[in-house]
C-alpha cells in the first residue's frame, strides 16, 4: 500500500497523461494507443493509470474533453477578436475541419462517439458528448447572432442555420478525417465556406420602380392576358371565370 501511495504521489499531472495521450494519437495513430504504451510513455503502470481513469474508455473521452478544452480557447480568441462577423465565421470554419487525413483530434472523436454506442454509462458519457457539442453551437449562434444584427448576414433564424452548417461541417470533416479520395481540409473549408456565404448573404434590394420586372411574375402576366383575350374572344361571361386570391 505505501509503494502504491508514493507511485501515485510521483505520478505526472493528468494534464500531462491526457497530452501524451494525444500526441501519441498524433504520431503513431490510435490504434497505438493502448493503457500499456501509453504507461511508458509516462512513467506510469497500466494499474496506476486505470486507478486514474478507471477504463480506456474514459481515458479517451477525457483526452477529448481536454483536446476540446484547448480548441475552446482558440476559439474564443477568434470570436471576440476585431473585425467582421463574417470574417470571424471563416475562422470559424477552419477551426472546426479537420486539417487532413487522420487529423488526431477528429480520429478521437470518431472513436469516442463509436464507443459511447455500446458503453456501460451511456447516458453519462452522451451527456458529456453533448456538452462539447453544445459549445461549438452556441459559439456559432452567437456569431450568427451578431451577424445577423449587423446587416452583415441574411435575417435567418441563427439556431436553424446553425444546426445546418453544422451537419454540412461534419459531413465534410468526417470525409477528411477518414481520408476519403478527393477530399481534403483546405477543399472541405472552401466549400463549407462558399455554402454558408451564398445562404446568409444578404440579397440586394431593388430599388422601387427600377423598371427590372420579375421573371416569374412577367410570365405570369402574360400567361392571364393570354387566357383573358381567347376567354374575351370567345365571348364567354368574364364573371363566371374563377377568381384566386391570397387573402383568407
Amino acid at each position: 500500500m505505501a509503494g502504491a501511495e508514493r507511485a501515485r504521489k510521483n505520478a505526472p499531472p493528468r494534464e500531462d497523461v491526457l497530452a501524451a495521450a494525444m500526441e501519441m494519437i498524433a504520431e503513431r495513430g490510435l490504434e497505438k494507443l493502448t493503457m500499456a504504451a501509453l504507461g511508458r510513455e509516462v512513467g506510469m503502470s497500466s494499474g496506476h493509470l486505470l486507478y486514474y481513469f478507471h477504463s480506456k474508455d474514459e481515458l479517451l473521452l477525457r483526452t477529448l474533453e481536454w483536446s476540446e478544452g484547448r480548441l475552446g480557447v482558440a476559439r474564443g480568441r477568434l470570436l471576440t477578436r476585431p473585425g467582421t462577423a463574417r470574417e470571424r465565421l471563416d475562422a470559424y470554419v477552419d477551426l472546426y475541419v479537420p486539417e487532413g487525413h487522420r487529423d488526431p483530434h477528429w480520429t478521437l472523436w470518431l472513436e469516442v462517439w463509436n464507443r459511447s454506442q455500446s458503453a456501460a454509462a451511456e447516458s453519462a458519457a452522451r451527456d458529456r458528448q453533448a456538452a462539447i457539442e453544445g459549445a461549438w453551437h452556441r459559439d456559432l449562434v452567437a456569431l450568427l447572432a451578431e451577424g445577423v444584427s449587423r446587416g452583415e448576414f441574411r435575417a435567418v433564424d441563427p439556431d436553424r442555420f446553425a444546426s445546418r452548417l453544422r451537419a454540412l461541417l461534419d459531413g465534410f470533416a468526417i470525409h477528411v478525417a477518414i481520408g476519403l479520395r478527393g477530399t481534403d481540409g483546405s477543399r472541405c473549408s472552401a466549400t463549407c465556406g462558399s455554402s454558408w456565404r451564398t445562404r446568409s448573404t444578404p440579397r440586394p434590394e431593388r430599388p422601387a420602380g427600377d423598371g427590372v420586372p420579375d421573371a416569374r411574375g412577367a410570365r405570369f402576366r402574360t400567361a392571364a392576358a393570354r387566357i383573358l383575350r381567347r376567354t374575351v374572344s370567345r365571348g364567354t361571361d368574364c364573371a363566371r371565370l374563377p377568381t384566386c386570391s391570397r387573402s383568407p
